[in-house]
């Protein structure tokens, strides 16, 4: 499984003023957040992050702007996980290993469906076999689940689809708010079948509930968000029989066909 490229966002970012990490997460933890997810044309992030304006920040740590990530998803062999989101279900989760690729740093992650539409995600280090959960990951994942309300006791949990980009997060200090962009996006099953989207960003916005400026930005370029989840959208872009109502406006726009054995 070979690393996402990297994307041309060097030219649009390098100019910009640089903020650590303990900066950002101090500053941009600040207020109640509300995430807003857009999927648009590559060509189109110069007038986003042009239009942001002179004092945005990008993350840049050890010297580097953009950072490769790879999630493996874990879930039931009969995709509960997966339906409970696609049918809208109270209780919902996602499990997944994610791995920083720039400095090799493995999480396992539990992520559940909190009051009020928000999401609770929960995290351990890991450092067991990325292709199957461990006793220590398997007892977090049921605690966590418990604790949202899901009895998860009787599941076997499997390694269902594997997700790969790089991502670069800018800062709003007007607002002290976040927009993260993720390019080089590729989607892969366990049998090897595979798409890319290399054409496509997904541009994400961490702010009020108001919108912060680059969700009016977004907005006056005629992008409004969409519900797009990697995990989701990705998986039912690559298993056309699956329950997708949610995802088809995001599907038919942006998703090629699926190409057997694409590597990723």
């Amino acid at each position: 499984m070979t690393a996402p490229a990297r994307p041309a966002l060097a030219p649009m970012v390098g100019a910009l003023r640089p903020i650590g990490l303990d900066e950002l997460v101090e500053r941009a933890s600040l207020l109640t957040r509300v995430d807003r997810k857009y999927m648009l044309p590559v060509h189109e992030l110069p007038l986003v992050i042009g239009g942001l304006g002179e004092d945005v920040q990008v993350l840049e740590m050890g010297g580097e702007r953009d950072f490769g990530y790879r999630s493996v998803y874990f879930d039931t062999p009969d995709l509960d996980g997966y339906l409970r989101t696609a049918r809208r279900r109270r209780r919902r989760y996602k499990l997944r290993v994610r791995t920083y690729l720039d400095s090799g740093d493995h999480y396992f992650e539990v992520k559940t469906s909190g009051p009020r539409g928000t999401t609770v995600k929960q995290r351990i280090p890991y450092d067991g076999d990325l292709w199957r959960l461990g006793p220590a990951a398997r007892a977090y994942a049921d605690e966590a689940l418990a604790g949202a309300g899901i009895d998860s006791g009787g599941f076997r949990f499997v390694p269902t689809l594997v997700t790969s980009y790089r991502r670069t997060t800018l800062f709003l200090p007007a607002s002290d708010s976040r927009v993260t962009v993720d390019t080089g996006l590729t989607w892969t099953l366990p049998d090897g079948t595979g798409l890319r989207t290399p054409d496509r960003a997904v541009v994400e916005t961490k702010s009020g509930r108001a919108g912060s400026h680059a969700d009016r930005l977004l907005w006056s370029l005629k992008h409004r968000p969409v519900p797009i989840s990697k995990y989701g959208t990705g998986l039912a872009a690559l298993r056309p029989g699956l329950p997708a109502h949610r995802w088809l406006p995001v599907l038919r726009r942006h998703f090629p066909t699926a190409l057997q054995g694409s590597p990723a």
